[in-house]
């Protein structure tokens, strides 16, 4: 049976390599042009220099900004960047209770990120996301560290898309030292082979390949596949099913895609022309300038000088053959002052292909809370679609995985988190300003009545205690800072006695009036 699954495995391995191989040339030109230092899908040597092809680097700190910007944005650091909440399942009347739960287990889930090592490892993701595609894994940990991330560049994964073309397979291969395979997979099972090469050659390595894939084999639940096969071998080490909601290890994301591809298209994709006109034109102003400085020489061949031995340096002395010209400079055909001219627009078409031109320089002033909510609104407005990919193939998924854990080890306890039970609603500064807008709408609307037909008509017509729920839900207030309904009801039942009481005390005592 293991020996059929591993034969399948590697035929459909193969099968996404020849997909995957038609975009490498495509990421290999960004890894060269923007990602001098990261590994690229060719070989090359550990500690390797490869930038040299880079003339402007407008593109190289461009994507480690736009990476920033959007950690900054999406998954800030030391901040709640989402929240449980109650789905469409829950009743009316428990879902104030439950949401008080839920907002005890958000903070106890971003106390666990805060301390682990999501913030790096989701940096390096949103890099590769410039490119257009980006892998992380999510691994259960220990009693220190509960969650594990670890950031998977594109050259080590393989992806396959499944019927609703979503990353359904994952493929991931590694060198991995003999002596190390049973501690990264201490319920793996080792075939004699293994176990004599292990003893035999510890520090030697073994290509192994990890396959995390979707079964389909019952529709109403989620269901994935985990196997490593030692390739050289074709053996199975290790073979695990998991179920439920977040179970899958590796999660898959994409910037934005074309119509039946399995890769993403990234920003740095569109501005690849402009990078490679501008590296280029840097690379001819500073041959111009070469020329300018040491000049292009002709002589007469009289003989007498040796063009090997001059040095162009002050106090130099060339001998020359009576009535010859000696060394005569050619002048240049003209200036390359024209470049200056499109280098500001290409510069700046690469900043705004990264988003990295929202309402100036954002480092000249301090910025106050108004321009940082503007320019995140800006960059909302910009990135809206790609915002909403990333909210469905990163931010629920990798939630529901870190969920999945915490449950697994008893940390917390909660309902599915499937959207109809519990449901994630981010509350980013991102989604903030998209929730800003909302509420700007809505103060204009309470603003025009009032005005038009006064505050009389206002009260009758607006609800103030569902409109004031309603702000806290766009503002992202906690929920455990909101009063229950039963609660309110408490407090206005108060209220009407204190004020009855206060009417009885104001009224003439009846035998006062009779004296």
């Amino acid at each position: 049976m293991h020996e059929k699954t591993v034969e399948q495995m590697l035929q459909s391995y193969e099968k996404a390599q020849a997909v995957r191989l038609n975009f490498e040339d495509l990421y290999d030109e960004i890894y060269e042009y923007c990602l001098p230092q990261r590994q690229g899908f060719k070989n090359f040597s550990v500690g390797e220099r490869k930038d040299d092809k880079i003339f402007d680097e407008t593109a190289v700190v461009g994507i480690q900004e736009f990476a920033s910007r959007l950690q900054s944005g999406l998954t800030p650091n030391f901040a709640r960047w989402a929240d449980f909440v109650t789905g469409q399942e829950v009743p009316e009347e428990e879902k104030d209770d439950v949401n008080n739960a839920l907002d005890g287990v958000t903070d106890y889930v971003f106390e666990i990120l805060q301390t682990s090592n999501f913030a790096q490892e989701i940096h390096e993701c949103f890099i590769d996301l410039a490119l257009g595609t980006a892998v992380i894994c999510v691994m259960e940990g220990d009693a220190v560290n509960p969650i594990r991330f670890q950031s998977i560049p594109l050259p080590h994964v393989v992806l396959d898309t499944g019927p609703d073309g979503k990353v359904d397979h994952v493929y991931r291969e590694r060198m991995i030292k003999n002596e190390d395979i049973p501690i990264a997979y201490p319920n793996g099972i080792l075939t004699p082979q293994m176990a004599e090469r292990i003893s035999r050659s510890p520090e030697a390595k073994t290509k192994i390949l990890e396959v995390s894939c979707r079964l389909y084999d019952d529709p109403n639940e989620e269901k994935y596949g985990y196997y490593v096969i030692d390739i050289n071998e074709k053996a199975m080490i290790m073979s695990e099913v998991y179920t439920g909601v977040g179970s899958n290890p590796f999660i898959a994301f994409r910037w934005s895609k074309a119509s039946g591809e399995v890769y993403g298209r990234g920003p740095a994709l569109n501005a690849l022309s402009a990078i490679k006109t501008c590296n280029l034109t840097i690379e001819m102003i500073l041959e111009n300038a070469q020329m300018a400085i040491s000049g292009i020489y002709q002589i007469d061949d009289d003989g007498i000088i040796n063009v090997d031995t001059i040095n162009l340096v002050p106090g130099t002395v060339i001998p020359k053959a009576p009535n010859s010209q000696g060394l005569q400079p050619i002048r240049a055909a003209g200036s390359f002052d024209v470049a200056n001219l499109i280098l500001n627009d290409m510069r700046n078409n690469i900043k705004r292909a990264l988003y990295n031109d929202m309402l100036g320089d954002p480092n000249r002033t301090p910025a106050s809370a108004t321009e940082v909510a503007e320019r995140m609104a800006d960059l909302s407005r910009k990135i809206g679609s790609a915002f909403g990919r990333l909210q469905s193939e990163m931010v629920q998924p990798l939630l529901q995985r870190v969920v999945y854990i915490l449950q697994k080890q008893g940390r917390i306890e909660m309902p599915t988190v499937n959207g109809r039970e519990v449901k994630i609603r981010s509350v980013s500064p991102l989604a903030q300003a998209q929730s800003n807008q909302d509420i700007v709408s809505l103060n204009r609307f309470l603003q025009t009545v009032a005005g038009s037909f006064g505050p009389e008509i206002l009260n009758i017509l607006i609800s103030s205690e569902e409109t004031a729920l309603y702000l806290a839900k766009k503002f992202g207030v906690p929920d455990n800072l909101i009063r229950d309904a039963d609660e309110r009801q408490q407090l206005v039942q108060m209220a009407q006695q204190m004020q009855q009481q206060q009417q009885q005390g104001a009224l003439p005592n009846a035998s006062t009036l009779g004296g």
